[in-house]
């Protein structure tokens, strides 16, 4: 154990703490890992893990997140106890804690989300911590109407800073899991574009514009609307982008030729003209061939890349993601480290 005042020869407690903990390997276990497992409570699992949260073995830390989440099952009392530790919880346990919470049955619990959502919206605790707390509800099944509301409210705050980026996150990432089962996504990209138009914070709302795209939902006439207002009006250009890529998807594939090709002409950056004219195929396929090319007469740099997608097509592809692959370049303008 590290002396509390320092270390040998006047070397930092943490560093002797770091030395003495026990090292791991493929071929070597930790010696004490039976009675770990047999003897372990959740009133005791802070005490045994201390020692090995010194490691600087990620296994070891994975290790004990598993077993905490088994720990914690689906007992809803377990888990309120684990999230009060997060509150005064040194940075190693705070990400055993949190995202063994995440992953317990009994996250699902109402009263253990709301709570959840409580902690993480707490002012007394810094963002980053808060931003930990929020991400545990990144595997809820669904969000209520009220927590939806709840988590845009907060992530266009001005003053939620890295918290209010996970809490658009977790509209997101909640978004995709709800979307898996059928259900109707039109409320939480609702909250997405509230976010992505409302929000101070460039990268909040570049956040809450561009993960819609995981999740490749059908945009309905409303969130069409919405996005087609996004390219025209956001003054990030990834934002800007973000909305093109989104708008690929709409029900209505003719009213988005139209909004590309009229906001073509006023777009000054490359990349986002770029998203425009490749996302007029996906949106409309070989349809969009005359929107193209009167792309690549507004802006010559085109012209090589429809004379691609043109001969692309009349070879008879016409899967996008198989156009998209048979182009010579993907990258002809220097765009992917934005994408």
């Amino acid at each position: 154990m590290a002396r509390a005042a320092g270390g040998k020869g006047g070397t930092p407690a943490s560093e002797d703490a770091e030395a003495a903990a026990p090292r791991h390997d493929a071929t070597t276990c930790w010696s004490d890992l039976e009675r770990f497992d047999a003897d372990v409570r959740i009133d005791t699992f802070r005490e045994w893990a201390a020692p090995l949260l010194a490691s600087r073995d990620p296994l070891v830390r994975m290790y004990l997140k598993e077993r905490l989440t088994e720990l914690i099952g689906g007992d809803a009392g377990r888990a309120l106890e684990v999230l009060a530790w997060t509150r005064d919880a040194g940075p190693k346990e705070f990400k055993v804690f949190s995202m063994a919470l995440k992953d317990a049955e009994a996250v699902h619990q109402p009263e253990v989300a709301r709570r959840i959502l409580e902690l993480g919206m707490d002012e007394a605790l810094e963002p980053e911590r808060r931003a930990g707390v929020l991400s545990a509800l990144d595997t809820q099944r669904a969000l209520s109407a009220d927590t939806l509301t709840r988590l845009t409210d907060f992530a266009k705050d001005p003053a939620s800073g890295e918290a209010g980026w996970a809490a658009a996150r977790t509209i997101a990432r909640v978004m995709r899991n709800d979307h898996a089962r059928a259900a109707d996504v039109a409320p939480y990209l609702d909250g997405l574009l509230t976010i992505g138009t409302q929000s101070l914070d460039e990268h909040v709302r570049y956040m809450a514009l561009s993960t819609p795209m995981e999740t490749a939902p059908v945009l309905d006439a409303r969130a069409t609307e919405r996005y087609a207002r996004v390219l025209t009006s956001e003054g990030s250009p990834d934002g800007r982008g973000a909305a093109a890529h989104n708008l690929a998807l709409s029900g209505n594939p003719r009213e988005v030729l139209e909004t590309f090709e009229r906001a073509f002409g006023s777009e000054a950056d490359v990349c986002v003209r770029w998203a425009m004219f490749r996302f007029s195929a996906r949106a409309a396929g070989r349809d969009a061939l005359p929107v193209m090319a009167r792309m690549a007469l507004t802006d010559p740099r085109f012209q090589p890349t429809y004379q691609d997608f043109e001969r692309i097509y009349a070879s008879g592809v016409v899967d996008f993601e198989r156009v998209w692959l048979a182009l010579p370049d993907q990258d002809p303008y220097g765009c992917l480290h934005r994408d």
